[in-house]
């Protein structure tokens, strides 16, 4: 990379630069009877242009510096923070940028953005990484943020989840999901709480959204679709049976197979059980109930990842300290050999490489990570790597799949490292923790301009 010096100027006047550089010359060209007035001229005609020259010369490598250091930017992040500022309470997303040859994360200059929502807890983008949605939990709110090439936010639209307290949030490239902690039932409150749904909300394309009244921008989000089965536009998350009134409370979803299945994770609150709901959703978004489910997983699932194949599934538990993995079969889960695997304390987050060769997995009460490397699905593990304090989100850069970065709760930061792709090794990233807005909760993250590897 080539950085030009600065040129200093200061206290002269850049009219009096010819004079000055030469003024010994000139003095003595006139004790010979040389026409002084003859040289100036000449000199201030020659300078003129090599002045003009320098400064252009400068000014071009200048250039060349800014836009060498701009394309290491390798990815944009965006963090969710719950603590309440501004004048109405809301969140706000930290816009972090990667650098590809440090790691290093640090803030945008215009960084933070307040969420449009109070206590933002999700957030996802869409397949064309041009939309950043959040969901505030406090609210019951999704706000559509643009995403600029800058990796600026610009609030577009709010929309109502159907439930109450949005907890979760996933995407496929035609629809989002959303998981809320209550039904909307009249009885329902957190004083008599009922089970959790599930809500399915078209994104639109540019067409569509442009067809609308207002017209709209691409990502917009249509209606809640309906469930025609109960009349209503949720998907209850319930039990059969006797344990049919059971409270089931959901954690967390997940989109696989390119949004073929969507899995939700959840327990019961009257017996402790854990619990997976499979779907499958139709053109329309509408939901279909897998055969078999919901399967009983664990006693308080915390988490739920898959491969970008969607071969695997994974879901940790923060009771049992546990990871529990399946293989993908038609929407069957089928437990791989070896499951469930030892974590450390309260797993709260899982991510896996795009390569299906590692996994990762965010420890919140031991403030670590815990690295596994992957073998028909099963997990061994490698090594374990300190963050900052409660890690409770975790991702991988999309850009080289070798930067990893939580988000620390009760540390006010993020970690980042750098993933080894030989051994599964994490190295802290330059200045790694970045701080961060307090109570930092989610972590969603595009490339800089389409940068992929």
């Amino acid at each position: 990379m080539l950085v030009a010096s600065p040129v200093s100027f200061e206290g002269i006047n850049r009219s009096d630069l010819p004079a000055l550089s030469n003024a010994g010359r000139i003095e003595q060209a006139g004790s010979e009877g040389v026409d002084v007035g003859s040289i100036r001229k000449m000199r201030m005609k020659l300078n003129k242009p090599i002045q003009l020259l320098a400064i252009s010369a400068a000014s071009l490598l200048a250039a060349a510096f800014l836009s060498a250091c701009a394309t290491l930017t390798v990815d944009f992040v965006y963090v969710t923070c719950a603590k309440a500022a501004g004048p109405n309470n809301y969140g706000e997303v930290n816009v972090f940028e990667i650098n590809s040859q440090s790691g290093r994360m640090r803030q945008i200059p215009t960084s933070p953005f307040f969420s449009g929502g109070r206590n933002p807890v999700a957030d996802v983008v869409s397949a064309d990484q041009g939309t950043l949605y959040v969901v505030n939990r406090d609210d019951n709110t999704i706000v559509q943020f643009t995403i600029g090439t800058d990796g600026k936010l610009y609030p577009q639209n709010t929309v109502n989840t159907p439930g109450i307290f949005p907890i979760a949030v996933g995407a496929s490239k035609g629809f989002l999901f959303v998981a809320d902690t209550y039904m909307p039932l009249p009885t329902c409150s957190p004083a008599s709480p009922c089970s959790g749904s599930v809500a399915v909300f078209p994104i639109l394309t540019a067409q569509q959204a442009g067809a609308l009244k207002p017209a709209q921008i691409a990502n917009t989000l249509g209606p809640a679709v309906g469930n025609t089965a109960i009349s209503a536009n949720y998907w209850p998350l319930t039990l059969t049976g006797g344990a049919a009134a059971d409270v089931i409370v959901p954690t967390a979803i997940n989109v696989a197979s390119s949004g073929s299945y969507v899995y939700v994770s959840g327990y019961d609150a009257n017996t402790s059980l854990g619990y997976v709901f499979g779907f499958a959703p139709g053109s329309d978004g509408t939901l279909s109930a897998l055969p078999g489910f919901p399967v009983q997983v664990g006693a308080h699932p915390s988490a739920i990842a898959s491969d970008s194949s969607g071969a695997y599934l994974y879901v940790t538990d923060s009771v049992q300290d546990v990871a529990y993995g399946f293989q993908i079969a038609g929407g069957a889960l089928i437990p791989l050999s070896g499951s469930p695997y030892a974590t450390g304390s309260q797993p709260s987050a899982m991510v896996l490489d795009a390569t299906a060769k590692y996994a990762i997995v965010a420890n919140t009460q031991d403030s670590n990570v815990t690295v596994y490397s992957l073998n028909a699905g099963s997990l061994s593990k490698l090594g374990t790597y300190t963050t900052g304090t409660q890690p409770v989100a975790i991702g991988i850069d999309p850009s080289l799949n070798q930067y990893v970065f939580t988000a620390n709760f009760l540390g006010n930061n993020v970690s980042g490292f750098q993933l080894n792709p030989s051994d599964g090794s994490l190295l802290n990233s330059q200045f790694s923790p970045s701080a961060s807005n307090p109570n930092p909760t989610a972590v969603a993250a595009i490339t800089h301009n389409g940068n992929k590897k």
